[in-house]
């Protein structure tokens, strides 16, 4: 005789609450009945779509959807067959919050009737990862530039701008204007490469805790004063977030830059810069020769109303010497690239007329 509670004795198994699990995910998560009434919202879903899930759940999917959009077709022809389907790349979003691609899965759940998972995954992640390794291969490249020009420009420099001095205290008074001439551009030279050195990575980076409020606060404050007297700034912050991980003054100088090519895109009349802060669920990257993981959910936008950037020039808006502007260096972007990417971030820029936003993801380190 088998012995009771050994063999042929099912114990039920512990109940298990998932919500905690579907709210980790990094796919935005509805559940939606036959009438198109949103039940239930992950937390990546009120990132997706800027609302909670208190008021997602007051509303229908063609409310939060934009007009005649894919998903309801899909959601339409889910509840006709009764199978699953997907629909890969397909442009979602608003005005408000941008285009983005993303993969949509709409599935029939057998156990609870008449109601639909629907599943939204945005494509840029791995997007994203294959663009900041470009992004970083060419700021390496400018940074081993960066150390021959220190050293072979600089110097000779020094030279010419000492010779032209002395030139200038002995050379007859029409010359001077000339000698004077040769010190000017001596010295916008020497600024030149100053700022192409800013890429030398010989400085470790020194970590502590960064309020970026803080940060975005003084990067407003020092272009209202200056590049930006006459245009409008708009701040939308999440006052919950935790303090980045990095460099004081780097951060300061990467949204520096970004704030300042905003301003530059602006029209003469009616310009905007929005800055904003939020906190979504960011991918995993792992650190090379270590185990700690990098968390991405710290993210900042600087949106502006601007022209938008070309659509021939958005694939390398941060290599070095790519600018639209007359007499532009191309190195503001290069260098917030690679800023970013030594605090272990993403920095990304969807762009048409009138709104395009360059979005800065920051990590929260964690072992």
């Amino acid at each position: 005789m088998a012995k009771a509670g050994v063999t042929g004795v099912r114990r039920a198994a512990p109940a298990i609450d998932l919500e905690p699990v579907i709210n980790a995910m990094g796919q935005a998560v509805l559940l939606v009945d036959g009438d198109g009434h949103i039940r239930y919202a992950n937390a990546a879903a009120e990132q997706l779509f800027a609302s909670g899930a208190s008021v997602l759940t007051r509303m229908r999917l063609d409310q939060v959807a934009p007009f005649a959009h894919p998903l309801l077709s899909l959601v339409e022809r889910v509840l006709e067959t009764g199978v699953s389907l997907y629909e890969y790349e397909v442009d979602f979003g608003s005005a408000k919050l941008g285009m983005r691609p993303v993969d949509i899965q709409v599935t029939p759940l057998a156990d609870l009737s008449g109601l639909l998972l629907v599943a939204l995954q945005e494509r840029a992640i791995a997007q994203k990862i294959d663009r900041q390794l470009t992004h970083r291969g060419a700021a390496r490249s400018v940074t081993a530039m960066a150390a021959i020009l220190a050293h072979e420009i600089k110097n000779p420099l020094s030279g010419i701008r000492g010779a032209a001095q002395l030139m200038e205290h002995t050379v007859a008074d029409a010359d001077r204007d000339l000698a004077r001439l040769i010190c000017d551009e001596t010295d916008r030279i020497c600024v030149l490469v100053d700022r192409i050195e800013a890429f030398n990575e010989g400085r470790p980076l020194v970590r502590d805790p960064v309020n970026i409020h803080a940060v975005l606060e003084h990067v407003r404050k020092v272009a209202q004063t200056g590049f930006a007297r006459h245009v409008r700034f708009t701040e939308t912050y999440d006052p919950s977030l935790p303090s980045v991980s990095g460099d004081r003054d780097q951060l300061v100088q990467v949204f520096l830059n970004l704030v300042k090519n905003a301003a530059e895109a602006l029209p003469s009349k009616g310009g905007e810069i929005t800055l904003a802060t939020a906190y979504r669920h960011g991918v995993r990257l792992a650190v090379p020769g270590s185990q700690r993981r990098l968390r991405l959910p710290l993210e900042v936008t600087v949106k502006d109303n601007g022209e938008g950037v070309p659509p021939d020039l958005k694939a390398h808006l941060f290599d070095p010497f790519v600018t639209t502007k007359a007499g532009g260096t191309g190195l503001g972007l290069a260098l917030v690239a690679k800023l970013v990417g030594d605090h272990g971030g993403m920095v990304e820029c969807e762009s048409e007329p009138r709104l395009t936003i360059f979005r800065v993801l920051l990590p929260v380190s964690t072992e």
